[in-house]
């Protein structure tokens, strides 16, 4: 009988799925995850039905427009961003506090498969959780808003919006609007995809700092502050500079009627990439120069 022998090597290397599988043992293994996408499920989904059964009382009690109906539906991720961004840092952040980082680094010398590994397993499970949530916000906050039957004089929005100006005349129209409404599937993919670049962009700021703390300070200094810093600028400025920031820029995605205050959809989902994709950059440099 002929034996083959297998190298001891072989079975021990280190492979780009293996360091993935490893990532995804330490991501679940955290209470922060579940406890983080626990509070971003309950706000974006909770707050998007909340801010459609005000909305729609108020436009049945008043009249008027809604300028985005999807967009009111989404206005939830707003808050729920917190909760993702201040996971991405924690993902990368905890293993430096703890000093799990140097057992990680020793298995992993080349520290590249680590980098991408982290970034895989955050994007993959992040974009599947906040894409569930943003259909069931939409899909929930248009129930609440077509419960609001309207008796009045139906006035016609730019881009399909809906307006009514309440009386006894007129005829009885729905405030809510279908999935189908032109922008609404785009505009549910684009509130998961900027989730995603909010909690990468979290990670880049974990590798960079390494310090909790302090990356989640840059983080939302960088996503929150600066666009209250820029009103400052001179009315000239402000528009242009303004919708070029990472918030403005990526939730340009999640709206459906167009504004010259933001870039187009997909073209500032772009910018908002390219923040996202410097940060991770900065930090894969930063792992490789500095010891653990």
């Amino acid at each position: 009988m002929t034996s083959i022998a297998m190298n001891p090597d072989a079975r021990l290397a280190v492979t780009q799925s293996r360091a993935v599988v490893s990532e995804w043992i330490k991501f679940r293994s955290l209470r922060s995850t579940w406890w983080s996408i626990g509070i971003a499920l309950l706000i974006s989904i909770g707050l998007g039905i909340l801010f459609s059964d005000l909305r729609g009382n108020d436009l049945a009690s008043h009249g008027g427009f809604e300028p985005d109906q999807t967009a009111l539906t989404l206005r939830g991720f707003y808050l729920a961003q917190l909760a993702v961004g201040v996971l991405g840092v924690l993902f990368i952040s905890g293993e430096y506090s703890t000093g799990m980082i140097r057992a990680t680094l020793s298995a992993v010398p080349k520290r590249v498969p680590v980098w991408a590994g982290k970034i895989a397993i955050f994007a993959a499970v992040i974009f599947a959780v906040t894409l569930v949530a943003a259909f069931i916000a939409f899909l929930g906050g248009q129930a609440v808003l077509s419960a609001y039957q309207v008796h009045g004089i139906f006035l016609s929005g730019p881009n399909g919006n809906i307006g009514f100006s309440p009386g006894s005349a007129g005829t009885v129209h729905s405030l809510g609007v279908s999935i189908s409404h032109p922008g609404s599937i785009r505009a549910i993919f684009g509130a998961a995809l900027y989730m995603v670049g909010i909690g990468l962009l979290g990670l880049g700021c974990g590798f960079i700092l390494r310090n909790t703390g302090g990356a989640i300070a840059a983080l939302f200094g960088l996503v929150l502050v600066l666009p209250l810093l820029a009103q400052a600028l001179p009315g000239s400025m402000q528009q242009h500079v303004t919708k070029y920031l990472p918030l403005i820029a990526g939730t340009a995605g999640m709206n459906t009627v167009s504004s010259t205050d933001q870039l187009a959809p997909w073209a500032g989902l772009g910018v908002f990439a390219l923040y996202v994709v410097a940060a991770l950059g900065i930090g894969l440099l930063v792992l490789r120069r500095r010891d653990a």
